[in-house]
């Protein structure tokens, strides 16, 4: 990092997405909504939308609401307990949230998303679509993950990457994930007294990264390491992300006051609205394996030829997103497969004339065409 780069301010923010967790919303002791702390909430977002800003937000919280009264307190819930737990909460999570912004005039909409939803191209279309149409009519959409239906293989985990791609469905310019902590440090300020805080980040390097810790113990399901890999995904898009102090009242407000917070500044060429969803997508179905000349053609902004192809992992089909890796194993780029991994398997390591011949029909001459990657 270099110079002293400008912050970003919530009072410039066109589109804004806001992460909220469960640790903010519920209160442990009552296993009930935070009620005065969602009333202010719902006051800084009436002043972000009187001075123009669309606002989303993504809370978590309906698992934790629940417990209580399905007498689920003890210990790690099953799979069935929290998808039983988040059908009975989701339903006060949402009535929270209506209660709290109807008093300031703000109508509240609830969608429940999985990564189907984000990963299926055409699902975040429809999602897309839906969210525009909803904040062009003055709405404050509440997201939050279906939990009654994701399992444990196929489910965000956590709601800051789903709050990332949130941000990138609805063209967000910022992002900011309410926390317990008032940005990132360069080590866990809780057990390291001369950790630093870092109050804005130009570039997510692999020094940035490594700064990750575990979760705090609690409600809570994220963490520093998840709030970094959505401030890659949000930032890929041109969004700028803020790591902010949520536990006091008004935590809006007070960032719009200059409250300490850590800023991930936007990539300085945004991607295409195609090569977002590309990068922002949570689950590879396959893996190909190139070799050093291929890896450098990417580099240089080319596409991948099967020549340059060493090895095909996994079971995808045509057009399904594959991570690209070197000979090393390290992640290279994302893309879209132009074939099925039988197919790739067959193909690989030929020249693009010899495809026909191999296949016994003509198919593209690149496994992925640069328009459908992105490099890691």
């Amino acid at each position: 990092m270099t110079g002293r780069p400008t912050s970003p301010s919530l009072s410039s923010a066109r589109r804004l997405v806001i992460k909220i967790g469960s640790a903010l919303v519920v209160d442990p002791d009552k296993a009930a909504p935070r009620q005065a702390w969602l009333a202010s909430v719902a006051e800084d977002i009436a002043q972000l939308r009187r001075q123009g800003t669309d606002v989303t937000v993504v809370s978590s919280g309906a698992i934790a609401l629940a417990r209580h009264t399905l007498g689920l307190t003890n210990g790690v819930l099953r799979l069935p307990e929290k998808q039983a737990a988040a059908a009975v909460g989701q339903i006060r999570l949402a009535q929270a949230w209506s209660n709290a912004l109807s008093e300031q005039g703000l109508t509240a909409a609830q969608l429940l998303l999985t990564p189907e939803d984000t990963e299926d191209r055409q699902r975040y279309l429809n999602a897309r679509a839906t969210l525009d149409t909803l904040l062009g009519l003055g709405c404050v959409p509440v997201i939050n993950e279906n939990d009654t239906i994701a399992t444990a293989e196929i489910r965000f985990g956590d709601n800051d990457r789903l709050a990332a791609r949130v941000a990138q469905m609805t063209d967000a310019d910022q992002l900011v994930l309410l926390s317990d902590i008032d940005g990132l440090y360069t080590a866990d300020p809780r057990t390291n007294p001369d950790a630093q805080h870092l109050p804005v980040i130009e570039t997510l390097t692999p020094e940035i990264e490594a700064m990750g810790g575990e979760p705090p113990p609690g409600y809570s399901s994220g963490g520093m390491r998840t709030k970094l890999l959505a401030a890659g995904i949000a930032t890929r898009s041109g969004c700028a992300m803020a790591i902010a102090l949520g536990k006091q009242n008004h935590p809006l407000r007070a960032l719009l006051d200059g409250a300490r917070c850590s800023w991930f500044l936007p990539q300085a060429c945004a991607q295409t609205a195609r090569k977002q969803w590309i990068a922002g997508s949570l689950t590879p179905a396959g893996e190909i394996m190139i070799d050093d000349g291929a890896a450098d053609a990417l580099r240089h902004g080319g596409s991948l030829l099967p020549a340059g192809v060493l090895g095909v992992k996994g079971e995808f089909t045509q057009g399904d997103l594959v991570v690209v890796v070197d000979n090393g194993g390290r992640v290279l780029a994302r893309g879209l497969s132009a074939y099925d991994a039988d197919d790739a398997r067959q193909i690989a390591g030929h020249r693009s004339t010899e495809l026909h011949d191999i296949l016994g029909w003509q198919g593209r001459d690149e496994i992925i065409h640069r328009d459908d990657l992105v490099m890691a």
